[in-house]
């Protein structure tokens, strides 16, 4: 979440950046900010002034007494006695007002950087690179969808009697397929100087308030309700959280972790055809990649983890682009953000495989997560996360985009962790 310091030292600025993020009710919401501030503030300087009082008043009465002036050492009891029952009052009113700060600054997104571009939407994102293979497929190329079934690679009517629609079951060579991809994107985070990490894939309410899946996204996610437990949506929420009321030391930055989870998500409201198949699931495969580091490496990180990301697309073989979000179509808690798709060619259509974003301090203000300069001055981190990769639309294009006569070809660098070489 934002901080106090960062809203009140640049209010305008920060009100820009949340109407560049197309969020309403920015300058209202601010304000509101300001005014429960001020309230907290002016309150405690009187409970402060108070508190001031009753100590010195306490002291006095002993003396008093001794003094035998026993009238006003009864008037200065009394005068304790008012303070405090005020003070209860002044620290109830306080801890209203700090209590109603704090759930308003978790409704406040993130402020984008100043290269984020103008936008309200997907159309609005700005292609800044695109690479990878061309492909040439069969006259009658079809679908995942098709060459799943045609294969036996996925089941989707039989996840739907397991589950429900958005649960497929992946079978045969489709599994193997599935094992081999997450493997690889280990592998590679592990040749790249992530530590690996597995994670629950449950998480309390405080690390989906840490990271900001909370409140905002409170309706996309499962709950446990009995046991007030969520089902993670990515593994960002879990590992990230790791860091959650822990001081680091600066020497330990960056941290860089990466982790294989099962993710959750509702997906209240997906229809259409742009949900057929693997295009979007409620639950599915993910490495993610997390780091923690501080702000004047941050932009040196992130640029390493779209490099890395990057460099998987191209050892897949896939034809891919990089979109730097516009500020109405990035995440709650993104300060920048880059997205990669990959082209479907049976589709005729991108599909987005990863979001790579640098989260600033937004976060770790609501993680506490800090690290001690080597001068000893205690200061916020940055944290930063990706997908290396999202798997089902990873499966879907590779599927798709590596058809043939003979079968399905494999990439080269899929073939030691598959075992083959096509599936025929």
């Amino acid at each position: 979440m934002l901080t106090i310091k960062q809203i009140t030292d640049n209010t305008q600025a920060v009100i820009s950046g949340l109407e560049k993020k197309h969020f309403k009710g920015a300058r209202e919401a601010i304000d509101q900010v300001l005014q429960l501030n001020n309230k907290r503030k002016s309150t405690q300087a009187v409970l402060d002034k108070n508190l001031a009082e009753v100590n010195a008043t306490s002291k006095s009465i002993g003396q008093l007494m001794k003094e035998g002036k026993k009238e006003e050492a009864e008037a200065a009891k009394s005068r304790v006695g008012q303070l405090k029952e005020t003070n209860k009052a002044l620290q109830a009113e306080m801890d209203e007002a700090a209590a109603q700060l704090q759930q308003l600054l978790y409704t406040i997104p993130n402020i984008p950087y100043d290269e984020v571009p103008e936008g309200v939407g997907a159309e609005d994102n700005v292609v800044v690179k695109m690479g990878g293979m061309e492909t040439t497929l069969p006259a009658d190329a079809v679908p995942h969808w098709d060459l799943a079934k045609k294969y036996d690679l996925i089941d989707f009517d039989l996840g739907v009697k397991i589950t429900g629609a958005g649960f497929p079951v992946y079978k045969g060579k489709g599994a193997q397929l599935q094992r081999a991809l997450i493997n690889f994107f280990l592998d590679e985070a592990r040749k790249s100087g992530y530590t690996e990490i597995m994670p629950p894939t449950v998480v309390n309410a405080d690390s989906g308030y840490g990271t900001g899946q909370l409140p905002d996204k409170e309706g996309q996610m499962y709950h446990c309700e009995v046991d007030d437990l969520y089902l993670i949506p990515t593994a960002e929420v879990p590992v990230t959280n790791i860091y959650r009321d822990v001081i680091l030391e600066e020497k330990q930055l960056p941290i860089k972790n990466c982790a294989y989870t099962q993710c959750f998500r509702r997906e209240a409201g997906s229809y259409g055809k742009d949900v057929r198949g693997l295009n979007r699931l409620h639950e599915f495969s993910k490495v993610e990649l997390v780091r923690i580091d501080t702000p004047e490496h941050s932009r040196e990180s992130h640029k390493e983890m779209l490099d890395h990301v990057e460099n998987l697309l191209i050892k897949l073989e896939l034809p891919y682009r990089i979109l730097r979000l516009c500020g109405g179509d990035m995440s709650f808690t993104a300060a920048i953000c880059y997205d990669f798709e990959v082209y479907s060619e049976a589709q005729k259509r991108w599909l987005e495989v990863s979001s790579v974003s640098n989260f600033d301090t937004y976060q770790a203000n609501r993680l506490k997560c800090r690290y001690r300069t080597a001068e000893k001055k205690t200061e916020l981190c940055h944290t930063l996360n990706g997908s290396a990769l999202a798997l089902p639309r990873i499966v879907a294009a590779l599927l798709e985009n590596n058809q043939t006569p003979e079968g399905i070809r494999i990439p080269k660098a899929l073939v030691p962790y598959c075992g083959f070489e096509i599936i025929d």
